[in-house]
């Protein structure tokens, strides 16, 4: 992770200066050597963005509407030095309008949060994110996080809920047996066989990696030894997304569908477990990759390629906000008030519509608590790079 310094302005060396005005004078020729295709600009994924004349930008499922700065609440409050390694990570995998930028941003990781700010001021225009209706009436924010599980490479006594690495027989596009088929049906076993990468002592907490898309093991391995691994999304059984929160909500179980909630709920009804993980027949199947002391320090990568940092991305629906856009994210509520600069870096199953978003919250389980105690109003604004 990239450390930030903060510079006092007046002693700010001339040579720092020199080198601003050099990459402002860059990016000015670059910016007329990138292509923009006819119609809009391009996403990661090569998606056109199409242009309202005089009213902002069109998506499939939202609208943005030109806005002033002074309209974001809590904007020259936010410490911006923070965000600054996640504009970093955006500029890995940047959109094509943001490139000419990236050469500045970079610059200003040593920049104060004032400067910072104004140089967003400068090049950026806020757009408030509305339905494709047109209504802004306010929207969701939830919260996910990076479970940290400890683990053992074989089955053993203590552990026996498995994570599974896509098994030989799964087909894209195709449903395959459902979570409770393979818990059951023994062909669906042996389809499974050989295909675990390490087992959890509850499985509740496989449910909850699988929610959360990723995650970090501590890995007993056979001879006594141990290793950290991450574990990142590559499949599912193709069957549908079904909210065990909402399932137990549904049954009239419980009040709270927060994870505190439901592990109460579990602890005093064990007998009603297997019902409880059967409601989702979704089962995600993981690779699992090394996890170096560097890697450590950052979140999973999401769906845009890059690492999430932790209270500075989220995950958001990509025919809403294409991913790579800087947000400005507004929320108050029981467990957080935030005003904050964030990047639109994931996706989510559950994260559809122009004013949905899931906010991640870190790694561990102090994270898993506030993600999963997170759900509260939203309001959202898009920072799109000004028109030449």
């Amino acid at each position: 992770m990239l450390h930030k310094a903060t510079l006092n302005k007046s002693a700010r060396p001339l040579a720092y200066r020199a080198a601003l005005l050099l990459v402002a004078a860059l990016a000015l020729f670059l910016a007329g050597c990138v292509h923009t295709p006819k119609g809009g600009w391009t996403t990661p994924s090569g998606g056109p963005i199409r242009t309202l004349p005089g009213s902002g930008l069109d998506h499939p499922k939202s609208r943005w509407a030109p806005a002033d700065w002074s309209e974001l609440p809590g904007f020259d409050a936010d410490n911006t030095a923070d965000a600054w390694n996640a504009w970093i990570k955006n500029c890995e995998r940047p959109l094509t309008l943001f490139v000419p930028l990236c050469g500045q941003a970079r610059l200003l990781s040593l920049a104060t949060p004032e400067e910072q700010r104004n140089w967003m001021r400068t090049h950026l225009q806020p757009y408030r994110v509305e339905s494709a209706m047109g209504d802004a009436a306010p929207g969701l924010l939830t919260g996910y996080f990076e479970p940290y599980f400890e683990a053992s490479r074989l089955q053993q006594p203590g552990f026996d809920a498995p994570l599974y690495a896509p098994p030989p027989g799964l087909t894209q596009h195709r449903p395959w047996y459902t979570r409770q088929d393979m818990a059951l049906l023994p062909a669906a076993r042996a389809q499974l066989a050989n295909s675990a990468i390490a087992w959890l002592a509850d499985p509740v907490d496989a449910l909850i990696l699988q929610i959360q898309g990723s995650g970090r093991l501590l890995i007993t391995e056979p001879d006594g030894s141990q290793r950290m691994a991450r574990l990142t999304f590559a499949a599912t059984n193709e069957q549908p997304y079904r909210s065990p929160g909402k399932w137990l909500l549904e049954q009239g179980a419980v009040r709270d569908a927060t994870w505190p909630g439901i592990r109460a709920w579990l602890a005093a009804n064990p007998a009603r477990r297997d019902d409880f993980l059967w409601s989702n027949p979704r089962v995600v199947f993981f690779r699992e990759q090394d996890l170096s002391p560097l890697d450590a320090q950052s979140g999973p990568p999401g769906a845009q390629g890059v690492a999430l940092t932790p209270g500075r991305s989220i995950a958001v629906d990509p025919q809403s906000i294409p991913l790579g856009t800087p947000m400005w994210l507004v929320s108050n509520g029981p467990q957080a008030n935030l005003a904050r600069l964030v990047f639109a870096q994931d996706t989510g199953t559950a994260i559809t519509g122009a004013l949905r978003a899931d906010y991640f919250a870190g790694w561990g389980s102090q994270a898993g608590d506030v993600a999963g105690r997170l759900k509260q109003p939203l309001r959202l604004w898009a920072l799109w790079p000004k028109s030449p």
